[in-house]
């Protein structure tokens, strides 16, 4: 889990611990701001180290996290979640939106949509702030 360096670039970490499925999504999002470290802006060469706290914004989502471990591997998730651990109001905030999300109706269309349907999708779709367009928010 650890490699005999004690520092990482943010962009290898954040995809060895698998908030990211590729580096460049994690450059891109670093990039844009959607990654905060110790609540400042950084940059994809940024090293991190055990103990630094990072924001991570995916969507709805906003993970806050401390740094436990370093690896440049990426491994199995079981693996890559001792590299992190989340607070639990990061964690509280996230079950709430879930549960959010899970309330809300679903449309239910048969065959190809008419203008009305289109116009449902996009009403939806709208509501949940383009989570269901992109799920890494908005990188587009």
């Amino acid at each position: 889990m650890t490699d005999s360096a004690d520092k990482l670039r943010i962009d290898k970490w954040l995809w060895a611990a698998r908030f990211f499925k590729t580096r460049s999504l994690a450059v891109d999002a670093v990039e844009s701001g959607k990654v905060t470290m110790n609540e400042v802006r950084i940059k994809p060469a940024k090293t991190v180290g055990a103990g630094d706290m990072l924001v991570i914004r995916l969507g709805q989502y906003h993970f806050e996290i401390e740094v436990l471990g370093i690896s440049n591997r990426r491994g199995p998730a079981p693996e890559a979640q001792k590299l992190y651990r989340e607070t639990d109001e990061s964690r509280a905030r996230r079950a709430v939106i879930a549960e959010q999300n899970k309330a809300l109706p679903l449309p239910t269309f048969k065959g190809r949509p008419t203008k009305r349907d289109r116009r449902d999708i996009e009403r939806f779709e709208t509501s949940t702030k383009g989570s269901s367009k992109n799920p890494w928010g908005d990188f587009e």
